[in-house]
Order: structure tokens, then C-alpha cells, then sequence
């Protein structure tokens, strides 16, 4: 699956003070209509994914021109995409869910480049704890029953660089996950299904509003 999609996030950060730990809630919606290949190809795929987070903080030397945030947390991704219907070879699809729950353990850094303007990349690693896929294979009208297979291995990571002024910042992005094949399944008359292993690549821009 491949395209373009569009979203919007928000965010919420308690902080009495710069001197003192912050915590973080983050929440993020994209949606799209993607291009697959595989199994024939196919176009305009409903694909739409949502992820909360919640981090803990600190700033290091938050007084002088330059300053480092490290910070951990607790996140959640949910991703849905609709294959039903037809390929190009006649293959038929199915609708799928992914749940993931991962550690994020990041280091965001913040420069004073002068004229008011700050330069802010961060780098993350995320620890994947747990997940889930659900394939409803009922959808292909096969009398298969719908698949639910656990996730347990994989990893992933994630970088930005941000320029600030003021209220406004804006800058690029990348979200990368690699997980490894899930455990079987049972669909029915004497088969069964896994998710392979898979990954996935969203690179983006992002123009933020601080209120």
C-alpha cells in the first residue's frame, strides 16, 4: 500500500515550569486512499490511522541558548484500511486492523540560531510491547472465518526537524515500524492464517500552531 495522506494532530503539555518534569498528551488522525499491489493492484484503498501518547519529560539547561529533553512514555497506534472487492486479478479482499502498544524513549534538542528563531530535531526508538491484527476474512464471501493474530517482535523509530518563531513551527518528519511475523490463526476447514512480517514508512511535513 502505497500514497498521499492528510492529517491533523494535537497536542497538550503540562509544565509548571521549565526547571520541573512535563507531561505530554499527543494525539494524531491521517486518512487517505491509498494504491495497493500484491495480488493484482487496485486504487483509492480507504486507509486511516489514529495514535495517542502520553510522554514524561524533563528539560536540561533550559536558561542558556541550547537545551536537551529526553523523555518515555506510553503509545498507541490503530491503523484500518478497506480492501474489499476486487484486484485487477480477480483477488479478492477483506477489511484489516492493526493495534500496536509501544514504549517511545526519545531525545528532543532545542538551538537558538539567532533572530528568534530555534532549530529542534528530535530522534525516538520505540519499543513495540504488544499488538494486534484482525482480518476479517469473512468479508471475501469464502465462508473463511475472520482471522485474529497476535504480534509480539518488533521495533520502531522516528525523527523530526522542526524551526520555531514565536507561536508557529514547521518541519519535517519520519515514522518507521518493522514487525516481525504474527503467531496462526485459525479460519476454517483445515487452514490457517498469520500476518507477515511487514513494515511500514510515513514520511511527512507538519505545520504546527502553539496556542
Amino acid at each position: 500500500l502505497s500514497g498521499s495522506k492528510l492529517g491533523i494532530t494535537a497536542s497538550f503539555t503540562k509544565n509548571e515550569s521549565r526547571e520541573l518534569p512535563f507531561i505530554r498528551f499527543d494525539v494524531r488522525y491521517a486518512d487517505g486512499r491509498l494504491k495497493y499491489e500484491g495480488s493484482g493492484t487496485r486504487t483509492g484503498v480507504p486507509d486511516e490511522n489514529i495514535e495517542g501518547r502520553m510522554v514524561f519529560g524533563k528539560d536540561f539547561f533550559p536558561k542558556v541558548n541550547s537545551s536537551l529533553t529526553p523523555y518515555v512514555g506510553l503509545g498507541f497506534r490503530y491503523l484500518y484500511n478497506d480492501l474489499r472487492g476486487r484486484t485487477s486479478t480477480g483477488a479478492l479482499g477483506y477489511r484489516r486492523t492493526s493495534h500496536y502498544t509501544y514504549l517511545p524513549f526519545g531525545l528532543n534538542m532545542r538551538f537558538d540560531v539567532g533572530s528568534g528563531w530555534i532549530l529542534a530535531p528530535t530522534g525516538e526508538f520505540d519499543v513495540f510491547l504488544g499488538g494486534r491484527q484482525e482480518s476479517r476474512l469473512s468479508d471475501t464471501g469464502l465462508s473463511f472465518s475472520d482471522a485474529s493474530n497476535g504480534q509480539e517482535k518488533g521495533y520502531g523509530y522516528r525523527a523530526s526537524l522542526f524551526f520555531e518563531k514565536g507561536r508557529i513551527a514547521f518541519g519535517p518528519w519520519l515514522h518507521y515500524w518493522s514487525i516481525q511475523k504474527s503467531d496462526l490463526s485459525d479460519i476454517g476447514f483445515g487452514f490457517v492464517a498469520y500476518e507477515p512480517k511487514n513494515w511500514t514508512r510515513e514520511i511527512g511535513a507538519e505545520f504546527r500552531y502553539r496556542f
